[in-house]
């Protein structure tokens, strides 16, 4: 397919020699031994009419935005009259970029940016109160897409390494070109091309407008310094990249406070695709656990830069002769398949689908503790102590609490009850999760959600409960994604 698997974007400014002559000069080169030069229009400034009549007047048939129409910055799918070149048009919003040279300026400067690590920006148009960017059109959706919504098969260990090489050299790209800040960097913003190679979004290299924000996402997931500051700068890039690796990993998207947690817990399982078992190495996935720690960082200073990150992630690489678009053999499963999914939630799925704590507290008062006869739990003889007996006695205090729907009771004596260490109840773990949900502590209570899945991994009420925190942060993508996994789970079990 002639498709170049190395740095092409370093080989543009002449860096390829920055990588391993073993690992890639087989991908150096094409089939005519000649390396690769994709060859991109220069970037210039469109009239309105032309986008107006690429989109169909910007018709809704031609959202493309994750979000549709109620993205706060539409994404439309055009096609210009003179040539069958497919485009992604950006489109903000009246009140964005009132500075007209600032917006001109920018764009101007990041279509200047030319990579196939990168969707281009081709163009720009500025007239009247519209501003809009014009950046290649990427076929293939997005990261988010097929890795959190997949329907047939999950993303492959070997291409979720290759998404985390490209995208680490895009980053390392923008920043020899003096880009390095990148706004909002998440899964939403990692693209596939024709060829289903990985590429990042040039919106996200726009500097701000004034209405608008460096996150989008939830707060869990930003850097601790723009939570300070407001400000982004390139170590924050860094720390984002870091989430992104996590998101590979995992297969979920894991605040990175509990992720740290579980690291240094060496609680690797919750940390790891179930979907990948048997895919990847322990060493491999230590090493990436390694990197992502790296760029989690509390201290911008402690994080590395993009190129050491390159350097480390290189190495990682598995079947660097194989294209993407054979790793990424992912199928559509027919409509009626998707709905019957959604169609198999159980009355406990449905409660938390619809964030019904009330008959959540009824259905987990109701079930009492029969779930935890799998949990493992080897006591002796010996071990029949007062410790135990204490341990015991607050689980008690917390069920009479939970039944009284003294749920700040019920979270003090569960809590001493988890401290104590004697014994593991998933339930005590989603009893104390719905405390904390009816005490509007979400990121509190979707880490409950996920302890109980990690002492009783074929539990889906752990699963339906993490939808409901997911729910409560606002993450509705994700949450629904848990309750299709919590209902694929009921049915096997």
């Amino acid at each position: 397919m002639g498709v170049c698997f190395s740095c092409s974007s370093f080989h543009l400014c002449g860096c390829c020699r920055l990588k391993s002559k073993a690992t890639h000069s087989s991908e150096l080169e094409n089939r005519n031994g000649e390396s690769d030069k994709l060859k991109w229009p220069s970037f210039r400034e469109y009239k309105l009419d032309e986008l107006k009549a690429a989109t169909a007047g910007f018709s809704v048939e031609n959202v493309v935005s994750e979000h549709g129409e109620k993205a706060p910055n539409v994404v439309y799918e055009g096609k210009l009259a003179d040539g069958d070149r497919l485009i992604a048009i950006k489109r903000f919003n009246k009140s964005a970029w009132p500075d007209t040279r600032q917006f001109l300026d920018e764009a101007r400067t990041v279509g200047q940016l030319r990579s196939q690590r990168l969707a281009n920006l081709l163009g720009c148009c500025c007239e009247g109160d519209e501003r809009l960017l014009v950046a290649e059109f990427m076929s293939n959706e997005t990261l988010s897409k097929h890795l959190f919504h997949w329907e047939n098969q999950p993303l492959k260990w070997a291409m979720r390494l290759r998404v985390a090489l490209y995208l680490a050299q895009a980053l390392e790209y923008c920043s020899s070109k003096g880009r390095a800040l990148y706004h909002d960097l998440n899964a939403y913003r990692i693209l596939f091309d024709q060829e289903c190679n990985p590429r990042l979004s040039c919106f996200g290299l726009m500097k701000n407008s004034r209405d608008g924000k460096s996150y989008s996402t939830n707060l869990a997931f930003t850097p601790p310094e723009y939570m300070k500051t407001g400000r982004v700068i390139a170590e924050s890039v860094i720390y984002s990249f870091g989430t992104i690796l996590l998101d590979l990993l995992s297969g979920k998207h894991i605040p990175p406070s509990h992720a740290l947690d579980l690291i240094r817990e060496k609680n690797f399982q919750m940390l790891t695709d179930s979907c990948l078992e048997g895919d990847f190495s322990n060493d491999d996935g230590a090493e990436l656990v390694k990197i992502a720690s790296r760029c989690l960082q509390y201290e911008p200073r402690e994080r590395p830069n993009a190129k050491s990150v390159v350097a480390s992630l290189t190495s990682l690489q598995k079947q660097t002769e194989v294209s993407s678009v054979v790793l990424m053999q992912i199928t559509n499963l027919p409509p009626e398949e998707s709905t019957k999914q959604t169609d198999l939630l159980s009355p406990f799925g449905e409660a938390c689908s619809r964030m019904d704590l009330t008959a959540i507290h009824e259905m987990l008062e109701k079930v009492g503790y029969k779930d935890d006869e799998g949990a493992a739990n080897e006591l002796s003889f010996q071990m029949w102590t007062s410790q135990l007996q204490d341990a015991l006695d607050g689980r008690k205090r917390g069920d009479t609490a939970f039944r009284a729907k003294d749920y700040n009771a019920a979270i003090e004596s569960y809590t001493s009850f988890i401290d104590n260490g004697t014994m593991i109840s998933p339930t005590v773990y989603a009893r104390r999760c719905l405390c904390y949900l009816m005490n509007n502590k979400a990121q509190e209570a979707l880490g409950d959600a996920m302890q109980a899945q990690v002492a009783s991994p074929n539990w889906p009420t752990a699963l339906y409960l993490q939808a409901a925190a997911l729910f409560s942060l606002g993450m509705e993508n994700d949450a629904r994604e848990m309750l299709k996994d919590g209902s694929l789970l009921e049915v096997k079990t």
